[in-house]
């Protein structure tokens, strides 16, 4: 069951698509003179966990990409994800037309997109990380020399929590996950994982058990405005 609380108190505020391309986010006319402290304090760096978390610089991401909760329109039940590609959004449902809303990186080409409605099989923390072979045959030289795997840890590129959605029992390869970039958030920039940043992901994690429903809406491939 979700804690309405626990929403509240953040309110103010395929292995597909799993990399990093050192992109900056170009969206930061909207920022504030100013850093919102609660939002300095969401993002602050999380030193219980078996590796790094570092504190995330707010200033390099556009405010609308950072957690908060917003009203939402949906026929979804209470407890699904609902990713929203062409405006680079994760939702997580809640009661009353309300949503947790988290800013995420999306595949840089439409084709690298997971879509429709599958499901959250397995969590993991500070997940292992192996590239596709789709990945390999595109870029031999980057991602060849991890065929083998990455273990989880600080600079893989899944950061500190990843959940996978399978369809139909079945493994999409297809993600959602932390990332090394989190300027890259409010962007089209991965393969065709979902990307958060980690405080946001770790965030998520604790809130959706194995067996919840993930809705990937179609991408566009238009830029937000």
């Amino acid at each position: 069951m979700i804690d309405r609380r626990l929403f509240l108190l953040a309110a103010p505020v395929a292995l597909a698509g799993c990399t990093t391309t050192g992109t900056s986010n170009p969206r930061l006319s909207a920022l504030p003179p100013t850093l919102d402290p609660q939002y300095v304090k969401m993002y602050a760096a999380i030193n219980d966990e078996p590796f790094p978390v570092p504190a995330v610089d707010i200033s390099q991401i556009d405010p609308r990409f950072l957690r908060q909760e917003v009203a939402y329109s949906t026929r979804e039940q209470p407890g699904t994800i609902v990713v929203d590609p062409n405006e680079r959004f994760a939702y997580l449902v809640l009661a009353n037309g309300r949503a947790l809303r988290y800013g995420v990186g999306v595949g840089k080409q439409e084709g690298f997109n997971f879509r429709g409605a599958g499901t959250i099989a397995r969590k993991a923390k500070w997940p292992h990380w192996t590239p596709t072979p789709d990945m390999i045959r595109r870029e031999p030289d980057r991602y060849g020399p991890y065929a083998s795997g990455m273990p989880g840890g600080e600079g893989n590129p899944l950061g500190p929590r990843a959940l996978y959605i399978y369809k139909d029992g079945r493994d999409t390869l297809y993600r959602l996950h932390g990332t090394v970039e989190p300027w890259t958030i409010g962007t089209m920039v991965s393969s065709g994982c979902i990307r958060f940043i980690n405080q946001d992901i770790i965030d998520l994690y604790g809130r959706v058990p194995v067996d919840t429903k993930v809705v990937v809406l179609p991408a566009t491939g238009a830029a937000v405005s």
